[in-house]
């Protein structure tokens, strides 16, 4: 069945309205009581964090084979399909030039190093504090967890794109063909997608309920570093307090947790 522009924002305004995808427990069929898509409850062995947040060094990142490992190590766990061509390519993790990924940022400055941009850069989704993201979606599919970390129900994606319009980082996929056929190798334990559905990086949400880091993370040698925000003591909060970073388009106001440390000294 179709619909046309009018009853689909209909629809969405009212679905909006009902705040599904919040921290609400909305009433489903015949009355019964149906979970909204951000609620869930956190495993005993889980990585427990209150603000979720990533720093990249990218002075680790010293060959193309750095790069490949960390986007492999990502797309092999999350099926994420290989088209073989840029127009429908579905990215989670990926590299781009210093103009590309600061454009428009207040963060550039004439005293910026000339070596630093000069670099190729690892881009993901940024968890963004304020993530617009969020407010345009009108099924709840895009939420935001407790812990900061921006992620999606696949289920609820009905590929409106709104999301994808409303990000500023191009964050964002389109599956505008079938990507499971695509998929180089296939893991049983994360979701295939579908066509008409919108994906980007989940956080490794899946990997933090088992106690793990993110998987880019992981195979970083350090590149990534991952934790929490909040905590005095956390490596990326030392970081983050102690030595020059800055941040993608720092002036549209969505506040990315995502921090890029300026230098190629060793962290502490």
């Amino acid at each position: 069945m179709s619909i046309n522009r009018r009853q689909f924002l209909r629809r969405a305004g009212a679905l909006t309205a009902l705040g599904l995808g919040g921290s609400v427990v909305i009433t489903g069929f015949k009355g019964k009581k149906v979970q909204a898509a951000s609620e869930f409850e956190t495993p005993k062995d889980a990585v427990t964090i209150k603000h979720w947040a990533m720093v990249v060094d990218m002075s680790k990142f010293k060959s193309e084979d750095d790069f490949t490992r960390v986007i492999q190590a990502c797309d092999s766990i999350h099926n994420i399909p290989d088209f073989g061509n840029p127009k429908d390519e579905i990215k989670w993790i990926w590299q781009d030039d210093f103009e590309h990924t600061f454009a428009d940022s207040d963060s550039d400055n004439e005293y910026l190093d000339e070596n630093f941009k000069k670099l190729p850069f690892v881009i993901t989704c940024n968890h963004c504090e304020n993530p617009p993201c969020v407010r345009a979606c009108p099924t709840g599919a895009t939420f935001k967890r407790p812990d900061g970390i921006v992620t999606m129900d696949f289920h609820r994606c009905i590929g409106c794109r709104f999301c994808m319009g409303a990000c500023p980082f191009g964050a964002r996929s389109f599956n505008f063909r079938d990507p499971r056929p695509f998929i180089k190798t296939f893991n049983p334990d994360f979701p295939t997608r579908t066509p008409g559905v919108v994906e980007k990086c989940l956080g490794c949400y899946e990997r933090l309920e088992k106690g793990l880091q993110p998987a880019c993370v992981e195979a970083s040698n350090g590149g990534l570093i991952f934790g929490d925000l909040d905590d005095p003591n956390s490596e990326v909060r030392k970081i983050v307090s102690t030595r020059f970073t800055i941040r993608r388009k720092v002036n549209v106001g969505t506040q990315p947790s995502v921090y890029y440390l300026v230098g190629g000294e060793e962290h502490a």
